[in-house]
C-alpha cells in the first residue's frame, strides 16, 4: 500500500509540473482548437508507453551495455525541443478560428508523441520509478498496472489542459496577445532544449 500511496504521489507531481508536454499542449489547444490539444494529451499518452517499455524489457541492459544509447534519445528529444520552440516562435498569428481537421488532429498527435517520447525529463522519471518496482521484485502485471496509470494520467491531466486552454472565453484572450504568449512559449521550449544540449 505505501508503494502504491508513493508512486501515485510521484506520478501525479511529475505529470503537473510545467514542461515541454505542458507548453506543447497549451500551445495548440489555444492556436488549433480543443480537439488539437485532446489528440497532443492521446499522442502523450501513448508516448509515454515507449518509457514504460524499454523500462520494463531492457533497463538493465541499457545501463550496463548501451548507456550511449541514452545519450543519443537526450540530445535528440534536445534538438526536437528547440525545433518546436522555434516554430513555436515564429509562428505567424491565426486571424480567423477554424475547426480542428483531421490532418491537424494527425499532426497534434504526432507532435505530442515525439515531443514525451523523446523527452529525458520522462526517461528519467520513468526509469526512476521502474527502476525501484524492479528492485522490489514487482510482477509483470503489477508492472503494467503502474504503467497504465503513469499513461492515463498524463492523458487526464493534458486533457483538463486542453479543455482550459480551448474554453473561448480563455483562448480568446490568448489569442489577442498570441504573438507575445507565442514567443515566450517557444523561448522557455528552445531553453529547455539548449539546456538539455548544454548539460551534456
Amino acid at each position: 500500500m505505501n508503494e502504491i500511496i508513493a508512486i501515485s504521489i510521484i506520478t501525479l507531481l511529475a505529470v503537473i509540473s510545467p514542461g515541454a508536454d505542458f507548453a506543447l499542449v497549451s500551445r495548440n489547444s489555444y492556436l488549433y482548437g480543443r480537439q488539437s490539444g485532446i489528440y497532443s494529451a492521446y499522442g502523450i499518452a501513448c508516448a509515454v508507453w515507449i518509457h514504460i517499455g524499454y523500462s520494463l524489457l531492457s533497463l538493465s541492459f541499457l545501463k550496463h551495455h548501451m548507456p550511449n544509447l541514452l545519450d543519443v534519445i537526450q540530445y535528440v528529444g534536445a534538438l526536437y525541443l528547440m525545433y518546436i520552440g522555434y516554430k513555436t516562435f515564429t509562428q505567424r498569428p491565426i486571424v480567423e478560428l477554424t475547426a480542428s481537421n483531421a490532418a491537424q488532429r494527425w499532426q497534434a498527435f504526432r507532435q505530442g508523441f515525439f515531443t514525451n517520447s523523446l523527452n529525458p525529463k520522462t526517461t528519467l522519471f520513468v526509469m526512476s520509478i521502474f527502476t525501484q518496482l524492479l528492485s522490489n521484485q514487482n510482477h509483470t502485471s503489477t508492472l503494467i498496472g503502474y504503467g497504465v496509470f503513469i499513461s492515463v494520467s498524463h492523458l487526464f491531466w493534458f486533457m483538463l489542459i486542453s479543455l482550459f486552454c480551448s474554453t473561448p472565453a480563455i483562448r480568446n484572450k490568448i489569442l489577442q496577445q498570441q504573438m507575445t504568449i507565442n514567443r515566450l512559449i517557444g523561448s522557455i521550449l528552445s531553453c529547455l532544449g539548449l539546456g538539455l544540449l548544454l548539460v551534456h
